[in-house]
């Protein structure tokens, strides 16, 4: 789908974005992001808003609870509120607006567990995560790749090394696929394809981890490498509004009901 601003416009945008979110994150980054107008830009232009925000999220590491404005978007709830968000394992949990340390269970990020909650509708929502998803995997692959040009092993950068290449190439693959779910023209059953993108995202993600893991081996396993903090935040992100897993497997399930499936893309 077209937006109205010129690219121009959208890369100074995302270059202020970008900064900002390099120096703040939370409550902080809340605050810095209404007044950027990122309430305007999502009922505005969610088409570019979505991507762009939560795209870089994840390749900047910060977080703010802008998952609570899409969801209120989509449900014409109050601004400001924080809805029930369904969890891995069959719990919900609620982003936290306030000020104070995220729960290091949950990746850092400010979610409380909560009784129980009621479904929605949340395609714009699980898209949102597919991008942050996205993001974060790319921010993997950056840290993975860099650390191989670097590192020097029996004279050579060990980024020569046949398997350290097939290892990042199958990353950045699955990336690339994860991304082409998540901009592909909706033509029917937006649900369905929202679900499919989330659960590609979080198996891109998934893939980042292990295979960027095994590039950095030991040191990014250590609280001093940044690896270890995004391989903790996509795990909790891949759980939020269904995982890879439980979306494939609802997702395959509904289809083998119905005994057929819709178009999803028109090549």
């Amino acid at each position: 789908m077209t937006t109205g601003i010129d690219a121009t416009s959208i890369a100074l945008l995302e270059d202020t974005l970008r900064k900002t979110m390099a120096s703040q994150s939370g409550a902080e980054l809340d605050r810095a992001l209404a007044e950027l107008g990122w309430a305007e830009m999502l009922s505005d232009d969610p088409d570019l808003a979505i991507p762009l925000v939560f795209r870089l999220l994840g390749e900047t590491g910060a977080h703010a609870s802008v998952l609570n404005d899409v969801i209120l978007e989509t449900i014409g709830g109050v601004p400001g509120g924080t809805p029930p968000m369904p969890y891995a394992g069959g719990s919900w949990v609620i982003w936290e607006r306030r000020e104070g340390e995220g729960n290091p269970v949950l990746g850092g990020l400010p979610l409380r567990g909560v009784p129980g909650g009621e479904l929605m509708r949340v395609g714009d929502a699980q898209r949102a995560l597919g991008w942050w998803l996205v993001g974060s995997a790319r921010a993997m692959l950056a840290l993975a790749r860099q650390h191989a040009l670097d590192r020097v092993q029996f004279g050579k950068p060990i980024a020569s090394f046949q398997a350290i290449r097939h290892r990042l190439a199958e990353t950045l693959v699955a990336i690339e696929g994860a991304e082409a779910t998540l901009t592909v023209p909706v033509v029917e059953s937006p649900d369905l394809t929202s679900m499919l993108a989330k659960a590609a995202a979080g198996k891109a993600a998934l893939t980042a981890a292990k295979h960027c893991q095994q590039v950095l081996g030991g040191v990014g396993f250590t609280a001093e490498h940044d690896l270890h903090r995004h391989i903790e935040r996509v795990l909790v992100l891949d759980g939020l509004l269904g995982s890879a897993r439980d979306l494939t497997r609802r997702v395959g399930g509904g289809l083998r009901a119905r005994g057929s499936a819709p178009r999803l893309v028109q090549l």
